[in-house]
């Protein structure tokens, strides 16, 4: 088998691929199949990119059907191997150097990839009534297990009395995580944002609708390729412009992938809250006298002595408590889900044995 061109003499290198990947486990091609990579994702089927053009693919019932795993599922930056057709078909998909997944809205907790293969992203929240550094918090503790860098991009900039402080309480409530105050319209924005969106990179967009996502697509491309909308002036919430993942090119090198946005941010269960921007409250959990201290009632509890003396903020405190309890209840349901799919092939064998006993092998 042949391995794919190198991404210096190759047109995938325009949309993402580096030479690291040319040694990704079954990226090798042979009999005229090719590597592409998911750019759009729809409920009747995928769209790719193989560097020169983008077409419409099939995917195998093996990776669509009900009860597979959502995250073996291809997902909007992903790479795949196309076999042959008409039209061609995903036969693998790559293994993936990061995800930004999150819980899937409804009752159940399943995972869902919002974006694959991304270096950075951008957590996008207006500086209107949208701002709100607790759903802030949130998307940064799904972005902390993704694998990529988060940047908070405080847009509306304009219309803030006074964007540097807003821009100082998320730097507080993120630490290590850059954060910027700009205005999505101005043309100067792609110049804040240039460190992030280079060449080889890929970025996502995260946020609510209304924040500015589109906006600021439109101002990295340099064109108005992305339909916007007036927000409510009620809340400051927009109508879903953006209605599918899409990933895009950008003039300037690097992919873009803008998203719709999220009425509902669920975790999946798989996050810790003992690092990144509350990783403060567990630095503070080591200083209670009792290991095992729930930071209630408990005497020595250095946690509640830091809300008393105004150390510990309590809206970021109240926000570890409701993702705690959030975390707890997923762990609980996937840990149920994981039993009754035991329990069922377990009576599905049973079933099939007696069958078998009763009307012999086919």
């Amino acid at each position: 088998m042949d391995p794919v061109q190198s991404p210096a003499a190759s047109a995938l290198a325009r949309i993402g691929w580096r030479a690291e990947d040319d040694a990704l486990p079954g990226a090798a091609t042979d009999g005229g199949r090719r590597i592409a990579r998911v750019v759009e994702q729809h409920r009747s089927g995928y769209r790719v990119d193989d560097g020169a053009s983008v077409f419409a693919v099939a995917a195998p019932a093996s990776m669509v059907r009900a009860g597979v795993d959502p995250l073996a599922r291809p997902a909007v930056g992903d790479w795949v191997v196309l076999a042959p057709g008409q039209p061609p078909l995903v036969e693998r998909l790559l293994p993936r150097r990061s995800a930004l997944v999150r819980g899937a809205a409804g009752e159940r907790h399943v995972a869902q990839v919002i974006a694959a293969n991304v270096d950075v992203v951008l957590v996008v929240c207006g500086l209107d009534d949208d701002f709100n550094p607790r759903r802030i918090e949130r998307y940064l503790v799904l972005v902390e297990g993704s694998g990529a860098q988060p940047v908070v991009v405080l847009t509306k900039a304009d219309r803030c009395d006074d964007p540097a402080a807003r821009r100082r309480e998320v730097e507080r409530l993120a630490p290590g995580a850059v954060v910027l105050a700009v205005n999505a319209k101005d043309l100067a924005t792609a110049e804040q944002l240039a460190p992030f969106v280079r060449g080889g990179s890929t970025v996502v967009l995260v946020g609510s609708s209304g924040a500015g996502k589109s906006t600021l697509t439109n101002t990295l491309l340099g064109i108005e390729k992305q339909k916007t909308s007036e927000v409510r002036e009620s809340d400051s919430r927009g109508r879903h412009t953006t209605v599918h993942r899409a990933l895009i090119p950008l003039p300037a090198g690097g992919c873009l992938i803008d998203t719709p946005g999220m009425r509902e941010l669920k975790l999946t269960g798989a996050e810790d809250l003992d690092a990144g921007q509350f990783g403060d409250i567990a630095e503070l959990a080591t200083g209670c006298r009792f290991r095992d201290c729930a930071h209630g009632a408990e005497p020595g509890c250095a946690v509640q002595a830091a809300l008393a003396e105004g150390r510990l903020d309590r809206g970021h405190w109240d926000n570890w408590l409701k993702l705690q309890a959030e975390l707890g209840a997923a762990r609980d349901s996937l840990a149920a889900q994981q039993v009754r799919k035991r329990h069922e092939k377990v009576m599905n064998r049973a079933l099939g044995k007696r069958l078998t006993d009763k009307y012999g092998a086919r």
